[in-house]
């Protein structure tokens, strides 16, 4: 009897054994998706934000451009302002987005695009109302809002690191300098 008993629990045991054995695997496994399902999500995410960070960056530099070419060329109207102030907002809508959810070696060169675009833009706005500030001219504000192209493919290489699409080639223009002087200051 006590032989029997033994080997009915001994199997009852083995079995609820392999059962929590089993469990535990399966809780592994479902954790495991998850933190892949998790970081699917975060680089879908940040790839989202990225995509439109750089469209609105570079419409708005292209906006400012095409303001100080209306300047030069002509009477600014309003249709002119309406789309540069678009741009503008746009920037900024998606430049507080990314500020959310970027991380820090991204966030970086997009605050330092996000200042220079501000910059050019306070420039461009004191020239139209022909209230410029010491060595504020057409051709400065044309040189500052140039370099800004530079900025932008420093962050764009940045942003590509990051979702593991750069080329070797890429890494090479994140070294340069991009900085840009600030007219107040001389530099």
């Amino acid at each position: 009897m006590i032989i029997a008993v033994a080997g009915v629990a001994g199997t009852l045991g083995g079995s609820w054994l392999t059962q929590r054995a089993s469990e535990g695997a399966k809780r592994r496994e479902i954790a495991l998706i998850r933190d892949h399902e998790e970081i699917r999500e975060n680089l879908l995410l940040r790839r989202t934000c990225y995509v439109e960070l750089n469209r609105d960056t570079r419409q708005f530099t292209t906006a400012l451009s095409q303001f100080l070419h209306a300047m030069q060329e002509r009477r600014v109207e309003e249709p002119d302002r309406e789309k540069l102030d678009e741009a503008k907002r746009a920037h900024r809508d998606t430049y507080s987005q990314a500020q959310m959810i970027v991380p820090d070696d991204v966030l970086v060169p997009a605050s330092e695009v996000n200042k220079a675009l501000n910059r050019v833009y306070g420039q461009v706005k004191r020239l139209e109302r022909e209230e410029p500030e010491p060595g504020e001219t057409m051709a400065a504000a044309f040189q500052t809002q140039a370099e800004v192209w530079e900025l932008l493919r420093t962050l764009r290489t940045v942003m590509r690191r990051d979702l593991g699409v750069a080329a070797v080639s890429d890494d090479a223009s994140v070294n340069r300098p991009t900085q840009l002087a600030d007219p107040r200051s001389g530099r």
